[in-house]
């Protein structure tokens, strides 16, 4: 009587494919200026009221400095550690969208024009930086799905 150990879920078939996936993935190019652009992107954004000038407007300033930062944590390392990070994209696009927001809704009179538009062009970006993270999590899976052969079969 020889008795089976039972295999443990990181080592199924179809996890250990996924992973291999995430890890060709992390190598791309695209995968690699996404992180490197998104880096860039929260750094500058933690980095503009002193560059552009606003940091007169102490909630602003503040704001765009705590943003930034998360941004810039919540994408680093995303090309090298893709498969544990790639969720993180769901927030950091979150945080584009409140960037481009955020000089309406955080208290004070911050509303001024090079405010306006370094929130929103920074912030645009990095919605968008954020999307094309998640998009390639949503390619990679439907890949996997195609040729396992389980994609565009109706249920039943």
């Amino acid at each position: 009587m020889s008795t089976q150990i039972p295999m443990g879920m990181e080592h199924h078939p179809d996890i250990v494919e996924l992973r291999e996936q995430y890890e060709r993935l992390t190598l791309t190019p695209r995968a690699q200026a996404v992180e490197a652009l998104a880096v860039i992107a929260g750094l500058f954004l933690a980095a503009s009221p002193w560059i552009v000038g606003f940091t007169a407007f102490n909630t602003l300033t503040v704001t765009c400095l705590i943003v930034g930062l998360a941004y810039c944590l919540l994408m680093a390392g995303y090309g090298s550690a893709y498969e544990r990070t790639h969720a993180r994209a769901w927030a950091a696009t979150l945080l584009g969208a409140w960037t481009i927001i955020s000089p309406w809704v955080v208290s004070g009179e911050v509303d001024r024009g090079k405010n306006i538009v370094t929130c929103l062009i920074t912030g645009a970006v990095m919605f968008l930086l954020g999307l094309a993270a998640i998009s390639m999590a949503t390619m990679t899976s439907n890949g996997a799905s195609m040729r396992r052969g389980r994609a565009g079969r109706a249920k039943g």
